[in-house]
């Protein structure tokens, strides 16, 4: 059973790195401790602990969590403990690298499509799926109805792209175009801005701004409440 309650947008922020290192360890890993998973992620063991009892997990004395009953915890938490299902536009460099990227369903996503307006490319196989030509898009989303739309064609055609995938009724978005986009009010936009990103770490490279990341683990706790 899931907790009633939603768990702070820092911890949901950690889950997915909990998920990844447990992903990581040998298949014959029972256990695994607190102590082991904030060494392994540079976190404080309290913070570990208090983020794993947030989605109910419970360790045994001297041996930690048990593997596997961990993972499908923070996988149903991250989740919903259902499969979601997401197609995707834009199969250039960014775009096949997210088609091929397996951690999707780690946390019950499966990409059902892709599509690209590029000729050459229709029809290919690309990062294990066939490219649909642009024409297909909104009555393949009204059959298969996923639950998400990525984008990752270039700014200019981001918009033409999201009112097409809001017109098959996909109602969250996943913009890796570096652009605005307008949508209904019933319609989620998750923006992934690379360029804001890279401003951020030109501005911490030339000193001209505050380090994003905790100065100290201390500090982190303080912040979120240990100490």
């Amino acid at each position: 059973m899931l907790p009633p309650h939603l768990v702070s947008p820092r911890t949901l922020q950690r889950l997915p790195l909990y998920v990844s290192y447990l992903h990581s360890l040998p298949k014959d890993a029972l256990y695994i401790s607190s102590t082991e998973i904030a060494a392994q992620l540079g976190l404080h063991p309290v913070q570990v602990r208090k983020d794993l009892a947030a989605v109910g997990a419970q360790g045994r004395p001297r041996l930690g969590f048990e593997v596997q009953t961990l993972l499908r915890l923070l996988t149903t938490y991250l989740n919903g403990g259902t499969q979601h299902s997401a197609v995707l536009v834009g199969m250039g460099h960014l775009g096949r690298a997210l088609a091929a990227h397996l951690g999707f369903a780690h946390y019950g996503f499966t990409i059902q499509a892709v599509f690209d307006n590029d000729q050459n490319l229709v029809g290919s196989r690309l990062a294990g799926y066939e490219v649909q030509k642009m024409e297909n898009l909104v009555p393949l989303c009204q059959t298969l109805k996923p639950a998400v739309g990525i984008i990752t064609v270039p700014a200019e055609e981001a918009q033409g792209v999201c009112d097409l995938l809001v017109q098959a009724g996909v109602r969250v978005i996943w913009n890796f175009a570096p652009t605005h986009l307008a949508v209904p009010k019933d319609v989620t936009v998750q923006d992934e801005d690379i360029a804001a990103s890279l401003a951020l770490i030109t501005k911490q490279i030339l000193g001209q701004q505050p380090s994003l990341v905790p100065i100290s683990r201390k500090e982190e706790s303080v912040r979120d409440g240990i100490l």
